[in-house]
């Protein structure tokens, strides 16, 4: 197998197997979980315009940076900016056990009032500011500064602290990130050390903030993610945004300066992941036609890697996030390693088909994909092909999985699927026999981004269909028929309000997982 010579000719094609919104699938997936380093963070909070699927700019509220930042997290991402708005705010990545400081300016119109951050989870003291409700706060034009000790390792929420039910709604809301202090040395790999042979081997670059989660071995990870979910009533925008223009360049204090929005009745038209919605959030990071929605919500990974998820509510309701493919394990809420209360070695969260984003919660996960349980070899491995690909052999470790073949395109293959058809009577070389006869591609699906096959690897569509297959679009530069094929398991709301963008169907709180076997190289730099 001439592994380097595969990886130049490869372009990545997906197929579903989940409800199809095949035509609105990116070309090219970009994720991670970027953000700012400090540990001294200087942020001040603006209004701006967010921009929505449906058309819409939406004028909001958020935190930004005020200058340029200390330095930008995952290192390997390229293109980076922070500008002096955004949504959500910037991720603030810091270590266990730093002295974090943060310096908030009131940028936001005088009429908007003072506003603030709270660090939930954190023992916080103040310098400057005015005394507010829960904290110090910054009046218009005016600083406050924040310190607190980064206690705990995990996934943390930070938001405004003044007038939350409007300013939050407006969009000031963020995540800090800290970092463990001591992750643990036998991990460095992850939780399987072949992952990042694997990786190395097809020229990946290395894009975690750590190799663990926690100061745990358990918590070992290959790949994360950052989701904020919330949800956005633009109703209650352009109110603000008429009260503030109507009040002009007032005087703080002023008669008249001053906003009096109503939160209630509550009706969200937008439902978003990052401060995007679908399809815009499967855009990469830092896209400059999103310059105040700088992350997306884009995961992707190779069968096998352990997938750190980290979610927090950012908005007022509740959304059940439902994730294809498998089950997701809690690590922990806000912070806190959930344990066994009789062995400190062994984790103890909830396995769920469900996760709750609970406002103002956070939660760190772990997801992983390997094709168990679908009964057929999603490689295609044909025994009687000439193709060598197709003839890779499958050699079971002792959980059943081919882990001793890290530089193999079929590593992690399922092996008791091994040479398993499909398809009952397959069109091209692929083996004969399976319990499926698939429906005429024609019939089944078509977009421009329908991988044409059933199968991971290089070459699964011509395999499946013959080089003078077909299947829609084949041929097409989305979709070449030589080009690697994978899957996309959609990630979405069992809300089905809010899979929508103003009453739209796709849009909203949904994104794709993207599956590609080893060859293909996730490259995350943007």
């Amino acid at each position: 197998m001439k592994a380097i010579n595969m990886r130049k000719t490869i372009s990545k094609t997906k197929i579903f197997l989940a409800p199809v919104v095949a035509a609105l699938l990116t070309a090219a997936a970009y994720a991670a979980a970027p953000g700012i380093t400090g540990p001294t963070f200087n942020l001040t909070a603006q209004a701006a315009y967010i921009t929505q699927p449906d058309g819409q700019a939406i004028y909001s509220w958020g935190y930004g940076c005020n200058g340029t930042p200390a330095g930008y997290a995952p290192a390997a991402i390229s293109a980076t900016f922070c500008n002096t708005m955004q949504i959500p705010g910037p991720t603030l990545i810091v270590t266990e056990g730093q002295t974090v400081k943060v310096n908030l300016l009131n940028g936001l119109p005088t009429s908007a009032g003072n506003t603030s951050i709270l660090f939930p989870g954190f023992n916080v003291t103040t310098t400057g500011g005015v005394v507010g409700l829960l904290t110090q706060e910054a009046a218009p034009g005016s600083s406050v500064a924040y310190t607190f000790t980064a206690t705990s390792p995990g996934t943390h929420s930070y938001y405004s602290g003044s007038q939350s039910d409007l300013q939050v709604e407006m969009g000031l809301y963020g995540a800090v990130i800290v970092l463990p202090a001591n992750p643990p040395a036998n991990c460095s790999a992850g939780l399987a050390a072949s992952n990042r042979t694997a990786q190395n081997f097809w020229g990946e670059s290395d894009y975690r903030l750590a190799n663990a989660a926690y100061d745990h071995a358990k918590t070992c990870y290959d790949r994360e993610y950052l989701f904020q979910f919330s949800e956005m009533d633009p109703n209650i925008h352009n109110q603000a945004l008429a009260q503030v223009t109507a009040a002009g360049a007032c005087v703080a204090g002023a008669v008249g300066c001053s906003l009096s929005v109503p939160t209630e009745p509550y009706h969200p038209a937008y439902f978003m992941i990052n401060g995007r919605s679908m399809p815009d959030d499967m855009d990469p990071n830092y896209a400059s036609f999103y310059p105040h929605q700088p992350y997306n919500g884009n995961p992707h990974m190779h069968p096998g890697e352990q997938v750190l998820i980290r979610v927090i509510g950012q908005g007022r309701w509740q959304h059940p996030f439902h994730e294809h493919a498998n089950h997701v394990r809690i690590l922990g809420r806000d912070g806190n390693l959930i344990l066994s209360a009789t062995d400190a070695n062994s984790l103890a969260g909830p396995l769920m088909f469900t996760t709750t984003t609970t406002p103002g919660q956070a939660f760190d996960g772990i997801f992983y994909y390997t094709g168990k349980g679908l009964n057929w070899d999603m490689y295609a491995h044909n025994p009687a092909s000439t193709d060598a690909t197709a003839k890779l052999t499958c050699t079971p470790d002792a959980n059943g999985y081919n882990t001793g073949a890290p530089t193999a395109i079929n590593y992690f293959e399922w092996c008791q699927d091994h040479n398993k058809p499909v398809q009952a009577a397959p069109f091209g070389d692929v083996a004969a026999g399976g319990p499926v006869t698939l429906p005429d591609a024609n019939i089944l699906v078509n977009g421009a981004w329908y991988g044409g096959s059933p199968y991971l690897g290089p070459n699964a569509t011509t395999r499946a269909v013959g080089p003078t297959g077909s299947t829609p679009p084949s041929g097409t530069i989305a979709n070449s028929p030589t080009g690697e094929a994978g899957f996309a398991f959609m990630w979405h709301s069992h809300n089905e309000r809010e899979i929508t963008t103003n009453n739209s169907f796709p849009g909203g709180m949904l994104m794709m997982m993207l599956v590609d076997s080893r060859e293909f190289v996730i490259d995350e730099s943007n």
